[in-house]
């Protein structure tokens, strides 16, 4: 057993307190967000659900910005499914693909869900999450590609790992959503450099509800290996004239819990009077 005596133990919190504040300098440096304090609605939708996450709810041009949890907006996760926006745009522009519409046969291999046991496009696969089909994808694109992709992106930490055709869902890659926000910010704008004819693609395959007073686009993930297991929900909704872009992620603690991620996003734009 190590003893410490008193001067050590006061030495160690002065320590404490000076790279406390450090720290969460390097955090607003790096963030162009920030931190903030809950927003009572958002506080009040995952009191109601019971369940541990954050979210955030940002404008186009970022004017306002409604925080649950900003703490944990900050952290990084596995994007799962969610990098299935990028991960289309990519296999667009390689050529993986010739375009939306394009079959790849299913191998006849049972996946264990119905709705992925099938031939697959783009445009078939992305709404039902179809794994086998975007590994495949991966397969053709290589991961030399996707680390100057990820690099180009700007995307979370940029790592992809050692399998190409798991990177996002067990690998090394991670984003937190704050970045999910500022990356889907970037895809609105057009910012980097893929086809317009494959942005419009994507813009249209997004589309999760479509309404007279909102459009909301999005992506759902979860996580399969982590403990806890993550769910993501991150998109955009258009209302009223006004561009919000959000990310949610939650523990996932039991199966029962994944649907909630749609409902608890969904819900959190209601609670802004966004949808």
């Amino acid at each position: 057993m190590v003893l410490f005596d008193d001067d050590d133990v006061r030495s160690e919190e002065l320590n404490l307190i000076v790279r406390i504040p450090l720290l969460l300098c390097m955090v607003f440096a790096v963030s162009p967000f920030g931190f903030s304090a809950d927003d009572e609605d958002l506080a009040r939708v995952f009191a109601a659900y019971h369940v541990r996450g954050t979210m955030i709810i940002s404008t186009l041009g970022g004017d306002t910005t409604y925080w649950y949890d900003s703490v944990r907006a900050h952290a990084r996760f596995l994007p799962a499914s969610t990098f299935k926006i990028p991960n289309t745009l990519i296999a667009l522009e390689e050529g993986a693909v010739k375009n939306g519409s394009e079959v790849i046969r299913w191998d006849g291999r049972d996946r264990g869900v119905a709705a992925w046991n099938r031939d697959h496009s783009l445009e078939t696969a992305f709404p039902v999450s179809c794994v086998w089909f975007y590994q495949e994808l991966a397969r053709r694109v290589g991961n030399a590609v996707y680390e100057s992709y990820l690099a180009l992106l700007h995307y979370g930490n940029e790592k992809t790992g050692r399998d190409v055709m798991t990177f996002w869902l067990d690998g090394d890659l991670a984003i937190s959503a704050t970045e999910q926000v500022e990356f889907l910010r970037n895809i609105y704008r057009r910012k980097f450099p893929f086809k317009d004819s494959s942005y419009a693609f994507l813009r249209r395959i997004m589309i999760v509800e479509s309404t007279p007073r909102c459009v909301v686009r999005a992506k759902s993930g979860r996580t399969g290996r982590a403990k806890p297991e993550i769910g993501w929900y991150v998109g955009y909704a258009e209302s009223a004239g006004r561009v919000w872009f959000f990310a949610m992620n939650m523990d996932i603690a039991k199966d029962e819990d994944a649907v909630l991620r749609r409902d608890i996003a969904l819900e959190g734009l209601r609670a802004k009077g966004i949808r």
